[in-house]
């Protein structure tokens, strides 16, 4: 099936046009046309060329001069409005197929597991999407368009060789047959691999550049230079000697691709002296002008070719980068959905691996814990131990390999995406916010919220002192005019978004890690409020705000190993005491020094 793809790429390509396909093909008509209409001229200055040389001297007695330079003009007017008009059917439908791609990867994108964002950035999602869309827009509307008619020249190119002196037109025919077969290695399959690598290293080594500005602040800080940042030294130098062991593996055949297709004069002239002779033959040298003039049109169309066919390869790329977001497997929504009947939460036997896990060992194995309705528990464990991913089963960022995650009773992948969203509120250490008013970004957590309504869960989440230290207020937006938030407000933003959304499942997700004390205590605030009276599952470090949960669940290796309350877990000399123990050492180191 892939094989059958890989032969139909352009049909595929065609197809995200839908029904504006067919003007990208009346385009390619009016191109193959159109080129047709500017070969003709040439066809009338050689009539022009061999009317003066009959008479020649007297060329005023010419005949129908003003004839064949009318009917050249003409043609190359109707060459220049058919080219206007294919060109326009090209742009309509490369729009077109440009707007339904981006339409396509979009809802795509919004039927996929949370847990592929995890692993693909917001960034590196709209490149893919912008550059890919935009690169396959230019191809249809224009590139494709040109390899038309650089196809259709060499055609019409090969009936009027032999239609003048046959002699001459095959002395004209060896260069092109040089000229495809130097450009067949560089456009094989070998060589699009290369394109992709190449177009690999280009985006590894863009992205490494955009961290290593970003990071110039902490390198002038600490008196370090560009070779501080190894991964954008090594992709420099990745990139670097790739892009030369590709040039040196393309320069013997695109030197004899060059020399060929400049290789008709050193041809041509030549052939034309001997076979002229000693005696001037009229019609001969008529037909000798004709090919010296007609051949570097044919010479320009190869030149075009090439660069086409390069842009194909990019075009292809293009196409499975998007085509590659659209395999990924979407979330299966259940045939018959069902609604929770309560708001609890259960792990039975779970395991887990991702995809991509070339490990033996499970991230998760057997996980079995069970939370009431308005309880709050807490997952803790060293990092890496599978705290965030148990916690990101629930809501089906993925879906469980073996056992079952049931909430109210229901296991999830019964539970339809709207109804499981609408059942769980997220707080993440990590806060998304956009770049809008705060009023939007808090109101998007509520179909139909009124400003009053946002107003209310801005002050429950503690966000009065940020609100009225801004210009605008609550229609301040965020990110313009030097307006920036802190992490600990942008996280107390994030909280009045969930406290809006009044969800009855709360999963917080070391939501005051990038706090600073004043802003935590506010935060610990903030998630009393949007707590209470819910269930609860907390993912933190710092164990002192997890101290009065219910129970507490301590992860470790993708296990859990010990469940309790606060403490029963130090009394019992495990794993959660030790950890205890060096969290209270730690805040004494840290009062100590402050003191000094």
């Amino acid at each position: 099936m892939k094989e059958k793809q890989n032969k139909n790429k352009l049909i595929r390509l065609l197809n995200y046009s839908g029904n504006y396909k067919y003007l990208t093909i009346i385009g390619w008509i009016f191109s193959a046309i159109s080129t047709i209409c500017l070969l003709i001229p040439f066809i009338f200055i050689w009539d022009v060329v061999n009317a003066l040389l009959i008479v020649a001297p007297d060329f005023a007695n010419a005949q129908h001069i003003t004839e064949y330079a009318f009917n050249a003009f003409l043609y190359a007017i109707l060459g220049i409005i058919f080219n206007f008009i294919g060109l326009m059917c090209t742009h309509l439908s490369a729009f077109k197929n440009e707007k339904n791609m981006k339409d396509t990867a979009i809802k795509h994108l919004l039927k996929l597991p949370l847990g592929y964002f995890s692993n693909h950035t917001s960034g590196g999602l709209r490149k893919i999407i912008d550059y890919s869309t935009t690169k396959t827009e230019t191809f249809l509307a224009h590139q494709m368009f040109d390899l038309i008619g650089a196809i259709t020249t060499p055609i019409i190119f090969l009936i009027l060789l032999f239609s003048f002196d046959w002699i001459l037109g095959l002395i004209c025919l060896i260069p092109i047959i040089l000229c495809f077969i130097f450009m067949y290695p560089m456009f094989s399959k070998e060589s699009q691999n290369i394109m992709v690598e190449y177009q690999t290293y280009l985006e590894k080594m863009n992205s490494e550049a955009v961290e290593y500005v970003r990071g110039i602040p902490v390198t002038k800080a600490f008196q370090q230079s560009i070779h501080s940042f190894k991964n954008f030294i090594t992709a420099i130098k990745n990139y670097g000697k790739f892009s030369a062991q590709y040039s040196l593996s393309t320069q013997l055949p695109m030197t004899a691709f060059t020399v060929s297709i400049n290789g008709f004069f050193a041809l041509l002239i030549p052939a034309g002296i001997l076979l002229a002779g000693s005696v001037v033959n009229i019609k001969f040298l008529s037909n000798f002008i004709f090919y010296i003039i007609f051949t570097p049109i044919c010479a320009v169309m190869m030149n075009r070719i090439m660069s086409v066919s390069q842009d194909w390869m990019l075009a292809e790329h293009a196409l499975d980068s998007i085509e590659e977001i659209l395999n990924e497997k979407p979330l299966t929504e259940p045939t018959n959905p069902q609604k929770p009947k309560n708001h609890s939460i259960e792990f039975e036997k779970v395991y887990f691996d991702y995809e991509n896990t070339s490990s033996d060992e499970h991230i998760l194995n057997n996980i079995n814990l069970k939370i009431n309705e308005n309880e709050s528990v807490a997952l803790v464990g060293p990092s890496g131990s599978g705290k965030t991913t148990i916690a990101s089963l629930i809501p089906r960022f993925w879906d469980v390999k073996e056992g079952s995650i049931k909430i109210g009773e229901v296991d999830v992948k019964n539970i339809s995406t709207k109804e499981l969203m609408k059942n769980i509120s997220f707080v993440f250490q990590n806060t998304k916010l956009f770049k809008d008013s705060i009023y939007n970004n808090v109101a998007i957590g509520k179909k139909g919220a009124t400003r009053e309504d946002v107003k209310k869960a801005l002050t429950l989440a503690q966000c009065d002192d940020i609100i009225n230290n801004l210009p605008d207020g609550i229609d301040t937006i965020i990110g313009s005019e030097g307006t920036y938030l802190s992490g600990g407000q942008q996280q107390r933003i994030a909280l009045a978004r969930a406290i809006l959304k009044d969800a009855p499942i709360i999963i917080l997700d070391e939501a005051t890690a990038l706090a600073d004390p004043e802003n935590e205590y506010l935060i610990q605030k903030a998630i009393s409020e949007i707590t209470r009276d819910k269930t609860v599952i907390m993912i933190a470090h710092r164990l002192s705000t997890v101290k009065n949960v219910d129970k507490i669940y301590v992860v470790d290796n993708g296990k859990i190993i010990e469940q309790g309350n606060h403490n029963n877990l130090v009394e019992s000399k495990g794993l959660y005491s030790r950890m205890w123990d060096e969290f209270n050492q730690s805040i004494q180191w840290k009062v100590k020094n402050e003191a000094i």
